[in-house]
């Protein structure tokens, strides 16, 4: 059991949330973000190389819903250190008895939580506030010719996104939606 660390699973076994333990006095905080020690709990067995820094400045915007095809797929695991946002993981995995179910998390500064997003499932999130920032931790390097993405509003996976949607990038704007043959991806 992780001193520092709370993780729970989810309905989508393998999409977890960590809360942290933070130590606080009169200056104010300490926490960790990771450790690959402690992470062995959730079974992360690969190597965090890549970490990555977002901004948005706008409520209410969305980015996603992306993924690496295999031999690039990663496992990431986000933490909003300022703002709040609302997380979104998508199952696409070939077989899964979950394909296509989603779990959205509320995720911010103050509530302190992280969400790992594993393997074979789509990313994206809404931001729930002004000027959020993110950190990804990712076990895989970024591969553009690996990319994929699902559309926001594909009606198959049924996201109910909390606000709006505004500031939706053209790339993202151009996914398709799925098709009754689509059967994910493979790992």
């Amino acid at each position: 059991m992780s001193e520092r660390f709370n993780f729970i699973r989810t309905k989508l076994n393998d999409v977890i949330i960590i809360e942290k333990r933070y130590a606080e006095d009169a200056r104010g905080s300490f926490g960790r973000l990771f450790c690959a020690n402690e992470f062995k709990e959730i079974g992360l067995k690969k190597k965090i190389v890549q970490i990555n820094h977002s901004t948005t400045g706008e409520k209410g915007t969305v980015r996603g819903l992306h993924f690496q095809y295999h031999p690039f797929a990663e496992l990431k695991i986000i933490t909003c250190i300022k703002g709040e946002i609302f997380d979104v993981a998508v199952d696409i995995r070939h077989g899964s008895k979950t394909f296509l179910d989603w779990h959205g998390e509320t995720i911010s500064a103050e509530n302190k939580k992280s969400i790992v997003i594993p393997e074979g499932f789509a990313h994206g999130f809404q931001t729930l506030s002004n000027d959020c920032e993110l950190i990804y931790m990712h076990t895989n390097y970024y591969k553009k010719a690996a990319e994929g993405g699902l559309h926001i509003q594909d009606k198959k996976i049924g996201i109910e996104w909390p606000l709006p949607i505004k500031n939706l990038s053209e790339k993202d704007q151009s996914f398709k939606f799925i098709g009754d043959d689509y059967s994910g991806v493979k790992l």
